[in-house]
Parts: C-alpha cells; sequence; structure tokens
C-alpha cells in the first residue's frame, strides 16, 4: 500500500525535476559567451512566456521589470525578445532604423499580413510603400475626396440609432471596416462588403497568435483568410481592368492609375498596401472610437464641451451641409479628447523590431535575430509626464507643447510614425460630430472591459441612444 501512495509523489517529484531542467536549458540555450545579455528569463522551449504575457498583460511587465528592471529578455510570440520600457532607450530605437534595427513584428503578423505591407518591409523598399500609402491619404487627398466620403458614410450610418440598444463595439468596428473599404473600392464596396468583413474578422485574429499551422487555431483561420481576401482583391483588379470605364476616384482606382502615377506597384504589392490600410485603420479608429463614447459617458464636464463645440459648428451650417476641412481645425477640443482616449485607453501598448547584427544596447549584447519590444504603455501613465494620469483629462492637450515632447509616441515615432494619423482623426471626428448632435445615450448592463492584449469589451459593449432633440 506505502508503495502505491508513494508512485504519484515519485511520478510529480520527477515531473517538476523536469519542468525545471527543461526551463534551465531554454534560459541556457540563448547565453551568449561573447556579450553580457539582459536579465530576464526564456521560459518554456518553443513557448516562452507567451502564455503569461497574454493572460496577465501589464500585470507581466510591472512583474518583470519589479525583478529585472525596464530592460530585459523574455521569449514572446514565438521570438527571443528584449522588452525595453525605458522612454529615452525606446526614443533611441524608434529614431534609429538605419543602424542595425529594423521592423521586427512576429511571424503570424508577416504572414497574415502579407510580406510586402509597409510594417514588414524597410530600407528603399519602406520610403517607396510609404510613399504610395501616403499619396493615397495626403491633406489634398483627405479634403477632395476621402472627407466627403467619410461624411457621407457617417451621416448614412448613424441615421437610425434613435430609440435602439446597441453594441457600441459592433457598431465602430462596423464603422471603421466599412468607411475603409468605401475610400478604397468606391461604389463597388457594397458588392464585396459583406465576404470580405466576415473574412477580414478572422484575418485581424489571426495576426496576434502563434503561428502554430493547425486545424482550428487562429493562426490557420487566418492565413485562410487572407487567401479569400487577396481572391476577392485580385478579382476585383481583373473586373476594373477590364471594364470600359477608365477613372475611379478612389485609392484602387489611384493605385492602378498608369498616367501620372509615381508609383508603379505589382498586383502583391497593391494588395498587401490595401489589406496594411484595412487593417491598421480597423483596429484603431474602432477602439478609439468605442472608448471615447465610453469616457465621454463617464465625464459629462468632457461631453458638455466636446458638444458645445460641435454643434457650434452646426449652426454655421444648413442642415445638409457636410463636414470640411475648415471644420476639422476648428474641432481643437475634440482632437484633444481623441488623444486623451488614445494614451488613458492605452490602444497600442508598443511596437516591435528586429536587429539585423550583434550590437549593444545599454550596455547589453543584443543578438542577431532578436526582437525589441519597444513598450509604450507605461508612459502612458508616468505621473512626471501627465499629471494625475489616470484621471480622464483631455485639457491637458489644449497646450501644443505636449505633442512635441519627447515621450509623446501614443502614434509612434521615427520613421515609422502613423501615416493614417491624420485620416484616422478625421474619421473620429466626423463620427463624435454627428453621434453628439444627434443623440444622448447610456450604458446599459454593466459591460466588463479588457486592455490587453487588445481594448476589448468581450460581450460587448451596450448602450441605449435617444434623440438630443427630444
Amino acid at each position: 500500500m506505502a508503495l502505491f501512495m508513494a508512485i504519484p509523489l515519485l511520478c510529480f517529484a520527477f515531473l517538476l525535476c523536469f519542468c525545471s531542467a527543461l526551463l534551465k536549458w531554454n534560459d541556457v540555450k540563448h547565453r551568449r559567451k561573447k556579450g553580457l545579455l539582459p536579465p530576464g528569463t526564456m521560459g518554456w522551449p518553443l513557448f516562452g512566456e507567451t502564455t503569461e504575457f497574454l493572460k496577465q498583460g501589464p500585470n507581466f511587465m510591472k512583474n518583470h521589470r519589479a525583478r529585472y528592471g525596464s530592460f530585459f529578455k523574455s521569449h514572446l510570440l514565438g521570438c527571443p525578445t528584449i522588452v525595453s520600457m525605458d522612454a529615452e532607450i525606446n526614443r533611441y530605437i524608434l529614431m534609429n532604423e538605419a543602424k542595425g534595427i529594423i521592423p521586427g513584428y512576429p511571424k503570424s503578423m508577416l504572414d497574415i499580413l502579407g510580406k510586402c505591407n509597409i510594417a514588414a518591409v524597410h530600407g528603399s523598399t519602406h520610403k517607396y510603400m510609404r510613399g504610395a500609402l501616403l499619396s493615397l491619404i495626403s491633406p489634398t487627398m483627405i479634403r477632395d475626396q476621402l472627407l466627403p466620403k467619410i461624411d457621407h458614410f457617417m451621416r448614412t450610418h448613424l441615421s437610425n440609432w434613435n430609440q435602439n440598444v446597441i453594441n457600441i463595439q459592433h457598431k465602430t468596428k462596423e464603422m471603421a471596416f466599412l468607411s475603409s473599404l468605401k475610400q478604397i473600392a468606391g461604389i463597388e464596396s457594397a458588392s464585396i462588403a459583406k465576404p470580405f468583413m466576415t473574412e477580414f474578422f478572422k484575418l485581424v485574429l489571426g495576426t496576434l497568435s502563434l503561428p502554430i499551422d493547425l486545424p482550428g487555431t487562429n493562426y490557420r483561420r487566418g492565413i485562410q483568410a487572407r487567401k479569400n481576401i487577396v481572391n476577392i482583391l485580385s478579382k476585383l483588379l481583373e473586373e476594373r481592368r477590364a471594364s470600359d470605364e477608365e477613372i475611379h476616384l478612389d485609392m484602387l482606382g489611384c493605385l492602378m492609375r498608369k498616367e501620372g502615377n509615381r508609383y508603379k506597384l505589382t498586383d502583391e504589392e497593391i494588395i498587401d498596401l490595401i489589406i496594411t490600410i484595412m487593417y491598421s485603420g480597423y483596429e484603431t479608429v474602432s477602439t478609439t472610437s468605442m472608448m471615447a463614447v465610453k469616457y465621454l459617458h463617464d465625464h459629462p464636464k468632457v461631453l458638455e464641451e466636446l458638444r458645445k463645440e460641435h454643434l457650434s459648428i452646426r449652426e454655421r451650417k444648413q442642415p445638409d451641409d457636410p463636414i470640411n476641412c475648415k471644420d476639422l481645425k476648428s474641432m481643437r477640443f475634440t482632437r484633444a479628447v481623441i488623444y486623451e482616449t488614445s494614451r488613458l485607453a492605452t490602444i497600442v501598448n508598443g511596437v516591435l523590431r528586429k536587429t539585423t547584427h550583434d550590437m549593444e544596447l545599454n550596455g547589453y549584447l543584443i543578438p542577431k535575430g532578436w526582437r525589441i519590444y519597444v513598450y509604450t504603455r507605461e508612459i502612458n501613465y508616468d505621473p512626471c509626464l501627465y499629471p494625475d494620469p489616470l484621471t480622464f483629462n483631455p485639457w491637458r492637450w489644449l497646450d501644443k507643447s505636449v505633442e512635441s515632447q519627447s515621450h509623446f509616441l501614443i502614434f509612434g515615432g521615427g520613421t515609422r510614425q502613423c501615416p493614417g494619423k491624420e485620416l484616422g482623426i478625421a474619421e473620429i471626428c466626423t463620427f463624435l460630430h454627428y453621434f453628439v448632435t444627434r443623440y444622448r445615450w447610456e450604458e446599459v448592463g454593466g459591460d466588463k472591459l479588457m486592455k490587453f492584449p487588445r481594448v476589448e469589451a468581450p460581450n460587448g459593449l451596450h448602450i441605449r441612444v435617444s434623440s438630443l432633440s427630444n
């Protein structure tokens, strides 16, 4: 009897020793004799510390910083990774791409967004692709082509919300996707929207997953969704080339134009650029819009100030007059609300870079091919940079000098600063304009919010909407 009771204990002891040895072996495997690596642990082989990172989120980072400092090593999303939580080092990394530091997004994201996407390429290719993207979203393009489309779409999208309980998370996701697709594909967006949206949501989930290509995984679903989206866009390109209509006043038409176009892209490059525009705009615009609605509900004085700004714009217009660039420039407080929402909700936690050769950084060796996670989240809550940092206070942004500070990394930094920043702000401003001038709202259901790895409401964020004029 004693023997049978001892067997489970022996098995448990063996398993404990085996796991300890495996963790130790994984740490030893990543040591380098010719230089000192930053402190930290590598976790399990293959998985590293990914599970803990995704489960614990900001607490994972805080615990590691308390143990190892603001510059430590780990193994995240399938890659050995250096995490930097130091504001000065982060700025140096973002400003020195040409000095052995290039984009280093995880394999799952690169595979799903495509090898030609602007976040993956570097050097002259990045400059060329960025130039092509900027030609689509220049101030002139926003004024003449994009803003009229955005205004028309927002009016329609928000037209029948009165006396309804709506899931604002779903509505803002739908809004960001459909608005972006209309800017890209114009009138044809209506015919491809439904199949495209179904696949696009799978693609988004797949970009933040372990690259394990097995049935049922988000990675496999994301890869398949990409193939389906490529087929949809390839067919659209073929149909446009076969049609007699030469001019299409949308992003796809600009990219396909042969005459007067500085940027001659292949079909693969066009498709990857379109997917990148959809992906980056969708995530930031939808989440910032949702969280702005949440914060405005929770802070009536902010809502009062914002509504006053937008009602004054409407007073200068006829009922059917659209928003124009002059109106956007006058939305100073709205812009401040968007900045403060992005800061407090931390829509983007950081960016990833990769070393092209062994290099020294902060007194440590960073081996070739390792990722560097420029983790900017904690900067947003630093009381030295943002007094009373956990308070939603848009007035702090009315001082323009805040935007010029070296720690201002809400929209990235260096040559990788978000190229679609002004377009995204224009979309959110237009959405808020029609929302706050038409409706009042209250939350229902007490829905839970998660802020890592993505800002989301797992069960939706439900609000009861009523007309402002009632």
